[in-house]
């Protein structure tokens, strides 16, 4: 019988130790550490997350700074392999889980690679259509990270528009998936440097909620590109989140354990807001035709490293948990 997922961390107050606890000391991750020669430390949660990120740094990073299309994929023996698929089950990085809850505050589309952004807007598309109800706003996340040439040629492949940029093809999708052809509004500066500038459009899709794309700038504009963080982070101050608000977050499976984390970190811990994540169910038939990348043990470990590096941030972030009814007393707002 398959393990069931380990459960993620929940933005609870006094919950994230413990909800990272149960996830990095699960059997899973002992299993893999014990196959790649380590021995498991003595110490707290601290020390635990401090061994499992400097492990996995000579282990499992593939990337060495890269783009993740850049990583190069290890030469893992079938066993190795076969433990690799087994854990990324059972850690929640392989089998999509519908929504929690029926009604959400806010419904947030994370951008990605190219096929990855088109994907997860067809499967926001496809949760408000089966009936998830949004309150506020469909949130479309990216940045002017340029496409890569694989990344072109994949649209290209799937017959989708030769876009510049990540938030170029996440803005193409709204308009294909949404059917809206032009936004109701939009702003933006143009600094002359994509780490600098910032966009944002508003599309208004008939029976649906308010659907917005948003371009971040970078936090370290002197040393990176926009990265997820930076994107939400600059999608709260816009959308004014407050404390009690429930968010929904779209990404890949493979990514859900570790753009949770982040998600705690950046929008829990200083708004006060209630974070789901979910991954797009790649088996629905309006998604069929859309491009896929093929996941391979590598990627996993990859990503299991990923998520390791957000706990260790959630663990280490000096901010209080805080309850999701402010000091103000303000509410959560009710769902339509």
């Amino acid at each position: 019988m398959p393990e069931l997922p380990v459960p993620l961390p929940t933005g609870a107050p006094g919950e994230p130790a413990a909800g990272i606890a149960e996830w990095v000391r699960a059997d899973p991750i002992r299993r893999l550490v014990e196959q790649f020669g380590g021995s498991w430390p003595d110490g707290d949660l601290a020390d635990v997350l401090r061994f499992l990120d400097e492990f996995s740094a000579r282990h499992w990073d593939f990337r060495g700074g890269r783009e993740r299309p850049d990583a190069r994929e290890p030469d893992l023996d079938p066993g190795t392999a076969e433990l690799v698929l087994a854990s990324a089950a059972a850690l929640g990085l392989i089998q999509p889980v519908a929504p929690a809850r029926p009604a959400y505050a806010h419904l947030v589309v994370l951008g990605g690679l190219a096929h990855a952004c088109v994907r997860r807007v067809g499967y926001a598309a496809h949760l408000l259509r089966s009936g998830l109800r949004v309150d506020g706003e469909v949130a479309v996340l990216g940045s002017f990270r340029p496409l890569s040439d694989w990344e072109r040629r994949t649209l290209a492949d799937a017959g989708l528009p030769a876009d510049d940029t990540e938030v170029d093809v996440l803005d193409s999708a709204v308009r294909r998936v949404f059917a809206v052809a032009a936004p109701a509004e939009q702003d933006g500066v143009d600094a002359g440097h994509p780490h600098h500038s910032w966009s944002s459009r508003s599309y208004r899709p008939a029976g649906l909620p308010p659907v917005r794309v948003l371009a971040a700038p970078s936090s370290e504009p002197h040393r990176r590109r926009a990265h997820t963080a930076d994107t939400q982070r600059f999608w709260a101050a816009h959308v004014q989140l407050a404390p009690g608000d429930e968010v929904l977050m779209v990404t890949a499976p493979i990514y859900v354990p570790f753009q949770h984390c982040d998600a705690l970190r950046t929008l829990a811990v200083p708004y006060g807001c209630g974070i789901d994540t979910v991954g797009v169910d790649p088996t629905l038939a309006d998604l069929a035709a859309l491009p896929e990348q093929t996941l391979t043990p590598g990627r996993y470990l990859q990503e299991i490293r990923s998520a390791i590096r957000s706990m260790r941030a959630l663990h280490d972030t000096p901010v209080q948990w805080i309850t999701r009814r402010s000091a103000a007393g303000r509410t959560p707002r009710e769902p339509r």
